[in-house]
């Protein structure tokens, strides 16, 4: 069994639907106040996840994917346009919820908290997978294909210096901090790309739940 925290990129680099550095791809993704997730989940934890071989991620990126779809510059005229207008339309109906994030655990490639509960995000990966795969013809792959949703606070990155899991679990057990409580109102599609070491993306669209 492996000690050392992996590279998460690696991995999205490298798996059967593969994303490499630099290309953007569409995400749908549940994002929260940014000074209330740099409060409760990115300052607690630095001394966790400012470490050689892990890549924090800052409270402008912290993010809970919903969907990944297909890359930006596969999508045919009006597609994304009728797919952001689909979308928002069945969120009508969809209320806010909170969501109850659990104190960061450590992965095997990343720094991730666990949320709960599932159902009512779930709801909205399986309306965002619909809608593009009806639009798109089922022409990207359903990524994830098991949906549970969580929030990284850190990426495991390629480091002469790898982050070791063992001591990283010692240190957060003497960590204090609580499960906090995030509210969610709004469903964001972006343009995602990552240089190996962040993911970042550019605003596309913005649907209000009610």
């Amino acid at each position: 069994m492996t000690t050392v925290v992996g590279d998460f990129f690696q991995t999205v680099e490298t798996r059967q639907h593969a994303w490499p550095a630099g290309r953007a791809d569409l995400h749908w993704h549940l994002l929260f106040e940014e000074q209330v997730v740099r409060e409760v989940l990115v300052e607690p934890y630095r001394s966790i996840t400012h470490r050689p071989g892990l890549a924090p991620v800052q409270a402008p990126w912290t993010h809970c994917t919903v969907l990944h779809g297909g890359p930006v510059d596969q999508y045919r005229n009006g597609e994304i346009t009728e797919i952001t207008g689909r979308v928002a339309k069945e969120c009508q109906t969809i209320p806010a919820f909170d969501l109850t994030v659990d104190r960061p655990a450590i992965g095997t490639v990343a720094v991730e908290c666990a949320a709960r509960p599932g159902a009512p995000a779930r709801q909205l990966w399986k309306l965002t997978a619909r809608v593009d795969a009806d639009v798109t013809g089922n022409r990207f792959p359903l990524i994830p294909a098991v949906y549970a949703p969580h929030i990284s606070l850190a990426y495991g990155v390629a480091s002469p210096v790898r982050a070791d899991r063992r001591q990283l679990k010692a240190a957060l057990s003497d960590q204090p901090g609580e499960m906090v409580v995030l509210r969610a109102t709004r469903l964001c599609l972006v343009a995602q790309s990552h240089n190996r070491r962040h993911i970042t993306w550019t605003p596309i669209a913005e649907v209000v739940l009610q």
